[in-house]
């Protein structure tokens, strides 16, 4: 059995911590931004991260991209009562895209990267603020409880596959088939301005986001399968039994 870490360390053994003092850093994945706005969103965000105020770091923005998620969501739940709160959650939106967007762009173009910290809370914070969403949509009554969960648990399974490719391939996708997360907010802040107007299709009784939520898990469905073969097939194949 592997002895842990720490006996190695009492040990206190010469040749022990020198071979620990041979394990590689921590080497980036290379990062896939392939969606239909990636150019241009890069472009702004660079602009912007250079006219940043010295005192807004990458965690301020980070705070403020988790919180308009949050808020979102909140919104979301309030509409049922009133739905002009749909538009408090386009702006919200907004905001959220801001800070989730700018972080990263920022960090890089200070030279402030911290690689591992920023993948970790970058995703962790996603995973949160998806449920936030997700939950808020759900008690909005827009949306049929089911479909909501059934778009967070394909959101939370696409991200898992995103970073168990992250890490067996070193390629980090953030886009799926020219979609993103900037795509994505831009289709569900139009779906709410939709719902102001219509908030059911024909025939009356299906409500107009059960048939966006049905149709983006049919989506979600075959992004998965698809990734989820090549990437399988991928790995097989660099690492065949001869």
């Amino acid at each position: 059995m592997v002895s842990p870490m720490i006996d190695f360390c009492e040990q206190a053994n010469p040749d022990v911590l020198r071979q620990m003092s041979k394990i590689k850093p921590f080497k980036n994945a290379s990062r896939f931004q392939e969606s239909f706005l990636a150019a241009a969103e890069k472009r702004a965000l660079i602009w912007m991260a250079e006219r940043t105020p010295a005192w807004i770091n990458a965690d301020h923005l980070t705070i403020l991209g988790f919180g308009a998620q949050i808020m979102a969501g909140v919104s979301y739940a309030l509409s049922r009562w009133n739905q002009y709160w749909l538009l408090a959650v386009i702006a919200f939106l907004a905001l959220n895209w801001l800070g989730d967007s700018l972080d990263g762009t920022l960090a890089r173009v200070r030279d402030q990267q911290r690689a591992r910290y920023g993948f970790y809370v970058d995703h962790m914070v996603d995973s949160f603020g998806a449920l936030a969403l997700m939950a808020g949509l759900a008690f909005s009554g827009y949306m049929h409880l089911y479909i909501a969960a059934g778009l967070l648990a394909g959101f939370l399974l696409l991200s898992i596959q995103s970073y168990l490719a992250t890490y067996t391939l070193g390629e980090f996708r953030l886009s799926f088939w020219s979609f993103g997360p900037t795509e994505l907010r831009i289709l569900l802040a139009g779906g709410n301005l939709a719902l102001l107007r219509w908030p059911t299709v024909l025939p009356e009784h299906y409500k107009l986001f059960d048939v966006g939520g049905v149709l983006g898990l049919v989506g979600m469905a075959a992004m998965l399968v698809f990734f989820t073969a090549r990437n399988t097939i991928r790995l097989y194949r660099e690492e065949r039994i001869a």
